[in-house]
């Protein structure tokens, strides 16, 4: 038997396969893709929702710098309130149940309540020689503390509303 040497050979040519494509793309990588925008989209809808939750605290941090009066900073703890609790609640509360509403809020109890400090709010809004000095920043640190501490509020209060139910007291058979 005779054997053949390589060049005699009837083979054919070798022919390499194109390289893969990037297109189309396997399904792991459109799970990636469809993972990092539904991540994206998430923190840019978060972050909206927290900027329109917050504006209305910003804004009342900025103003209160410029306020000169008691009055006035009564009034402005009253329109952020409104801007996040329930109207009808809010809007009839004046004297004590104002001022133990501002206290209910925020988780401040102590010397740094507004109920330890009440003689000054009714002395500032009612009296005639006003607050001194020392006084009146005592008032607006505690208007600093409860629009930072109080606003936006961490939860949901029903104000003891007679139509609301108390999930706690609800018995399910």
């Amino acid at each position: 038997m005779t054997t053949q040497t390589s060049n005699t050979l009837p083979l054919a040519d070798i022919h390499l396969q194109n390289a893969p494509g990037i297109w189309p793309l396997a399904w792991g990588w459109w799970l990636v893709i469809t993972v990092t925008l539904s991540v994206i989209i998430f923190f840019i809808i978060w972050y909206q929702m927290h900027t329109k939750k917050t504006c209305a605290q910003k804004e009342a941090l900025q103003t209160l710098n410029s306020l000169t009066s008691l009055a006035d900073i009564n009034s402005l703890l009253k329109r952020a309130a409104l801007s996040y609790f329930d109207r009808e609640h809010v809007a009839g509360l004046t004297g004590n149940a104002w001022i133990h509403f501002l206290d209910d809020q925020q988780p401040v109890v102590g010397e740094d309540s507004f109920v330890a400090h009440e003689s000054l709010w009714q002395k500032g809004s009612f009296s005639q020689e006003g607050l001194s000095d020392d006084e009146f920043r005592t008032c607006r640190a505690l208007a600093v503390k409860w629009l930072k501490k109080a606003l936006p509020p961490k939860t949901f209060h029903t104000f003891n509303n007679p139509k609301s139910t108390d999930r706690k007291k609800v018995n399910h058979v």
